[in-house]
Protein backbone atom coordinates (compact mmCIF):
# COMPACT_ATOMS: atom_id res chain seq x y z
CA UNK A 1 0.00 0.00 0.00
CA UNK A 2 1.87 3.28 -0.88
CA UNK A 3 2.67 5.76 1.83
CA UNK A 4 1.40 9.87 0.97
CA UNK A 5 2.92 12.58 2.70
CA UNK A 6 0.64 15.65 3.35
CA UNK A 7 2.94 18.82 2.35
CA UNK A 8 1.98 22.15 3.18
CA UNK A 9 4.60 25.26 1.72
CA UNK A 10 3.92 28.90 2.66
CA UNK A 11 6.11 32.05 3.69
CA UNK A 12 7.84 32.36 6.70
CA UNK A 13 9.27 35.34 8.34
CA UNK A 14 8.99 39.08 7.93
CA UNK A 15 9.49 41.93 5.28
CA UNK A 16 9.84 41.61 1.52
CA UNK A 17 13.76 40.38 1.40
CA UNK A 18 13.62 38.41 4.32
CA UNK A 19 10.75 36.08 3.73
CA UNK A 20 11.14 32.64 2.40
CA UNK A 21 8.71 30.04 0.66
CA UNK A 22 9.06 27.04 3.00
CA UNK A 23 7.43 23.36 2.71
CA UNK A 24 7.08 21.10 5.20
CA UNK A 25 5.18 17.80 6.23
CA UNK A 26 1.73 17.63 7.61
CA UNK A 27 2.17 14.04 7.98
CA UNK A 28 1.04 10.80 6.28
CA UNK A 29 -1.38 8.66 5.12
CA UNK A 30 -1.02 4.96 4.01
CA UNK A 31 -3.86 4.56 1.98
CA UNK A 32 -5.17 5.57 -1.71
CA UNK A 33 -4.70 8.81 -2.84
CA UNK A 34 -7.88 9.85 -3.05
CA UNK A 35 -7.70 8.58 1.55
CA UNK A 36 -4.79 11.20 1.31
CA UNK A 37 -6.78 14.12 -0.48
CA UNK A 38 -9.70 13.33 2.26
CA UNK A 39 -7.05 13.92 5.01
CA UNK A 40 -5.19 17.20 3.20
CA UNK A 41 -8.73 18.56 2.79
CA UNK A 42 -9.83 18.19 6.43
CA UNK A 43 -6.39 19.77 7.36
CA UNK A 44 -6.21 22.63 4.93
CA UNK A 45 -10.12 23.59 6.00
CA UNK A 46 -8.22 24.21 9.71
CA UNK A 47 -4.55 24.98 9.23
CA UNK A 48 -3.50 28.70 10.49
CA UNK A 49 -0.63 29.77 8.96
CA UNK A 50 1.96 32.12 9.74
CA UNK A 51 0.56 35.14 7.92
CA UNK A 52 -1.55 37.27 8.32
CA UNK A 53 -2.31 37.16 12.07
CA UNK A 54 -5.79 37.63 11.84
CA UNK A 55 -7.15 36.84 8.18
CA UNK A 56 -10.24 38.92 7.41
CA UNK A 57 -11.25 36.55 4.06
CA UNK A 58 -10.27 32.68 3.91
CA UNK A 59 -10.72 30.72 0.36
CA UNK A 60 -9.74 26.99 -0.58
CA UNK A 61 -9.31 26.17 -4.21
CA UNK A 62 -8.87 22.37 -5.11
CA UNK A 63 -6.10 21.24 -7.56
CA UNK A 64 -5.29 18.64 -8.98
CA UNK A 65 -2.70 17.34 -6.26
CA UNK A 66 -4.08 19.01 -3.18
CA UNK A 67 -5.56 22.72 -2.08
CA UNK A 68 -4.57 26.33 -2.30
CA UNK A 69 -5.61 28.24 0.88
CA UNK A 70 -5.99 32.17 -0.12
CA UNK A 71 -6.03 34.50 2.72
CA UNK A 72 -6.59 37.95 2.83
CA UNK A 73 -4.99 40.26 5.35
CA UNK A 74 -5.19 44.17 6.58
CA UNK A 75 -3.16 44.89 4.16
CA UNK A 76 -1.98 42.15 1.70
CA UNK A 77 -3.20 38.47 0.61
CA UNK A 78 -0.94 35.47 1.05
CA UNK A 79 -1.36 32.04 0.47
CA UNK A 80 -0.56 27.75 1.31
CA UNK A 81 -0.37 25.24 -1.03
CA UNK A 82 -1.36 21.89 0.48
CA UNK A 83 -0.10 18.70 -2.10
CA UNK A 84 -0.25 15.38 -1.49
CA UNK A 85 2.82 13.22 -2.84
CA UNK A 86 3.31 9.71 -2.65
CA UNK A 87 6.78 9.00 -0.63
CA UNK A 88 9.34 6.81 -2.27
CA UNK A 89 12.13 7.30 -0.16
CA UNK A 90 13.07 8.05 3.36
CA UNK A 91 16.57 7.65 4.25
CA UNK A 92 15.17 7.63 8.46
CA UNK A 93 12.77 5.16 7.94
CA UNK A 94 13.51 2.40 10.63
CA UNK A 95 14.83 -0.70 8.88
CA UNK A 96 12.50 -4.09 9.28
CA UNK A 97 13.30 -6.73 11.72
CA UNK A 98 13.85 -9.99 10.95
CA UNK A 99 11.24 -12.40 13.00
CA UNK A 100 13.38 -15.29 14.89
CA UNK A 101 13.04 -18.51 12.97
CA UNK A 102 12.61 -20.61 16.12
CA UNK A 103 9.51 -18.49 17.90
CA UNK A 104 6.96 -20.23 18.85
CA UNK A 105 3.20 -19.62 16.89
CA UNK A 106 1.23 -16.89 18.67
CA UNK A 107 -2.84 -16.81 18.65
CA UNK A 108 -3.42 -14.37 15.96
CA UNK A 109 -7.00 -12.55 15.36
CA UNK A 110 -8.54 -13.57 11.94
CA UNK A 111 -8.09 -10.99 9.48
CA UNK A 112 -11.31 -9.25 8.44
CA UNK A 113 -13.49 -10.65 4.84
CA UNK A 114 -12.93 -8.66 2.07
CA UNK A 115 -16.68 -7.72 2.08
CA UNK A 116 -16.23 -5.16 5.13
CA UNK A 117 -14.42 -2.11 4.36
CA UNK A 118 -12.01 -1.09 6.62
CA UNK A 119 -12.35 2.50 7.62
CA UNK A 120 -9.60 5.12 8.24
CA UNK A 121 -10.26 8.26 10.44
CA UNK A 122 -7.53 11.01 9.21
CA UNK A 123 -5.10 11.65 12.35
CA UNK A 124 -5.86 15.00 14.07
CA UNK A 125 -4.35 18.29 12.62
CA UNK A 126 -1.10 19.23 14.06
CA UNK A 127 -0.63 22.20 15.81
CA UNK A 128 0.29 25.22 13.48
CA UNK A 129 4.19 25.94 13.68
CA UNK A 130 5.38 28.68 15.91
CA UNK A 131 6.69 31.97 14.22
CA UNK A 132 9.98 32.58 14.36
CA UNK A 133 9.69 35.56 16.53
CA UNK A 134 7.01 34.91 18.71
CA UNK A 135 8.99 35.47 21.91
CA UNK A 136 9.77 39.19 20.87
CA UNK A 137 7.89 41.48 22.68
CA UNK A 138 5.87 43.71 20.69
CA UNK A 139 7.52 46.83 23.22
CA UNK A 140 10.74 46.88 24.07
CA UNK A 141 11.93 46.32 27.48
CA UNK A 142 13.84 50.11 27.87
CA UNK A 143 11.21 52.10 25.77
CA UNK A 144 10.12 54.68 28.49
CA UNK A 145 12.72 54.03 31.36
CA UNK A 146 13.91 57.41 33.01
CA UNK A 147 17.15 56.46 33.87
CA UNK A 148 18.34 55.91 30.48
CA UNK A 149 18.09 59.70 29.29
Amino acid sequence: MPRWGLIVEQNLGFGGQRRVWSADVLGHVDGTREEALEALRVRAGTYAPTHPFSPRRRRIYREQDGFLLVLDGSWQSFHCRFTVAEQLLDSAAPEPSAAPESAPEEETEPEPSASAPVRRTPPPPPEPPKAWDADVPEVPSWLGREDLS
